[in-house]
């Protein structure tokens, strides 16, 4: 594939376009002109489709919103992202390629029976909790915004994470009570459950919970756009 139209290389100069406000039409029509299996052979592993899905769809998130105008409502369900002759929606990325193909309101349990092939042709071979700490919705509760490489992809997903929980969690001690972020609630099966919560506690951030009762912040969705890592 030509280095200049290196999927991975297009997505992480479509999302720095973004927040630098610099013209991107030409970004945007070669991420449109992939050849589709060129695609799929391209990103052959799962870590070059986080960097690749990520970026688009944090890049893409902020264009509907500000550059489209399309609706909270909406977003996430227009189709209108245009990769390698075909259309996706927001959910599409999310919920179908980096979820594995899981529907959106089942707390990870359930697959998508209405995902299409193409969908099928690009999700993970396994999901990665990370995910949920490096998307950005565009609201106040979301993750900042990071920059994904395929060289630093998993210290970028740490340190993604870490810094999360670290800004999200109020523990208190006496009473043995974590508050936490409520994507723990909403994908609670992506985590590997109450379990894998509380493995991930012990090692992002060194806490062990195991005797705390966890309860759940409420979410913000109160705009906060371009909200990117400094």
């Amino acid at each position: 594939m030509n280095q200049d139209h290196d999927p991975l290389k297009l997505s992480e100069e479509l999302l720095y376009s973004v927040k630098v406000k610099k013209e991107n039409t030409d970004l945007l029509e070669n991420l449109t002109k992939l050849n589709l299996d060129g695609l799929i052979a391209h990103l052959d592993n799962d870590p070059k489709k986080l960097v690749f899905w990520i970026n688009c769809y944090n890049a893409y998130y902020q264009i509907l919103r500000q550059t489209h105008s399309v609706e909270k409502k909406k977003i996430y369900k227009v189709s209108d992202i245009h990769i390698a002759g075909e259309t996706f929606s927001l959910d599409e990325i999310e919920h179908g390629i980096l979820r594995r193909n899981t529907a959106k309101y089942s707390l990870g349990l359930l697959s998508n029976p209405f995902s299409r092939s193409v969908i099928k042709d690009l999700m993970v071979d396994k999901i990665d909790y990370r995910i949920h700490f490096a998307l950005n919705c565009g609201a106040k509760s979301c993750p900042p915004i990071a920059f994904y490489n395929l060289a630093g992809i998993e210290d970028q997903l740490n340190l993604a994470t870490q810094s999360f929980l670290e800004s999200e969690s109020v523990f208190d001690k006496e009473k043995k009570v974590l508050t936490t972020t409520a994507l723990f609630q909403w994908f609670k099966f992506d985590f590997g459950g109450l379990d894998g919560i509380k493995t991930i506690y012990k090692k992002q951030l060194g806490m062990d919970i195991d005797e705390y009762k966890i309860k759940y912040s409420d979410y913000s969705w109160e705009d906060a756009l371009e909200n990117f890592v400094e």
